[in-house]
């Protein structure tokens, strides 16, 4: 029992991580009908601005907790001029074209940003200094360090805001109305542009927080890290509904869970041969299953209610 508790907790860790960068792929699809490919690099982008920003900073004797705060401030802001550039410059004047196209165009952005950033930092893994002792918490049989309760703690919030932010506020009836019907919001007076930019705005700032995430939980960062954490947060938002922000948040705390469970008991049942180097291997045949069984996903709402 304090085995499955303990994979939950590290699954409900990861899985708040995966929710994060999904909430980017489901909102820009929900509003473009778009698959933005290059979302998990700018959470890599996040990743490696904050690294930097932290060296940068505790090399100058900032005390870690401050440096930490200003680097996450500092890679959402480089990550939220990145998505805007991206929509901009490679997805607006694609808007009215066939879906093949902007489909290509995000993988080919999604490479170039790969590129840039082993450029800019190397293809060498890069290690986080340590800032500060992370010590551990009983709960109910199972250890939870104090990273891992920040980490789930600051996505709840960062998810909980963002769900008001949809629902109550003027800027989130724009996007739910841009999401509906583009062209009928812009005859009712919605700025169709702003809200799109908005909505990466949004998912870039996000994505910064989740790649700020990875780094602490991980302790490393690399160029090409952006990849797989961004098909399994494409995943989880397959998984609990594209399109539907509800659907992202489930559907990333589900992933977590079940790929920790997964690549935990399998490891044990197989010797370890399936064990924790192969977690990616379930995460991808949750896709799979989901898209066979459900590919409209848990919480997929019809096209004219999602929100």
């Amino acid at each position: 029992m304090d085995i499955f508790l303990q994979q939950i907790v590290n699954g409900l860790v990861l899985g708040s991580i995966y929710a994060l960068v999904a909430l980017g792929y489901t909102m820009v699809y929900g509003i473009l009908g778009l698959i933005n490919f290059a979302h998990g690099d700018i959470v890599m982008v996040g990743a490696l601005t904050a690294l930097t920003l932290v060296k940068a900073l505790t090399a100058r004797g900032v005390p870690p907790y401050l440096a930490l705060c200003a680097a996450t401030a500092g890679a959402a802001a480089v990550c939220v001029v990145l998505g805007v550039v991206i929509e901009k410059v490679a997805y607006r004047p694609l808007r009215r074209a066939p879906r093949l196209a902007p489909l290509i165009t995000a993988i080919g952005v999604s490479i170039l940003i790969q590129y840039s950033a082993a450029t800019v930092w190397t293809k060498q893994y890069l290690a986080l200094p340590q800032l500060f002792d992370s010590g551990s918490w009983p709960l109910a049989g199972a250890q939870v360090t104090t990273v891992q309760i920040a980490i789930f703690l600051v996505a709840c919030l960062l998810m909980a805001g963002l769900m008001w932010l949809i629902k109550k506020t003027r800027t989130g009836r724009a996007m739910r109305a841009t999401e509906q019907n583009p062209d009928v919001a812009g005859l009712m007076g919605v700025n169709v542009n702003q809200v799109i930019v908005i909505t990466f705005v949004i998912g870039s700032a996000l994505a910064a927080v989740a790649g700020v995430m990875v780094l602490l939980y991980y302790g490393i960062a690399h160029y090409f890290m952006g990849f797989v954490l961004g098909l399994k947060a494409f995943t989880a938002a397959v998984l609990g509904g594209i399109g539907s922000v509800p659907g992202a948040m489930l559907g990333g705390l589900l992933l977590g869970v079940i790929e920790s469970l997964a690549s935990g008991y399998i490891g044990d049942l197989t010797g370890g041969v399936f064990g924790s180097n192969y977690r990616d291997v379930f995460a991808f045949l949750v896709l799979v299953g989901v898209l066979i069984l459900r590919p409209s996903g848990l919480l997929a709402a019809p096209a004219a209610e999602r929100a």
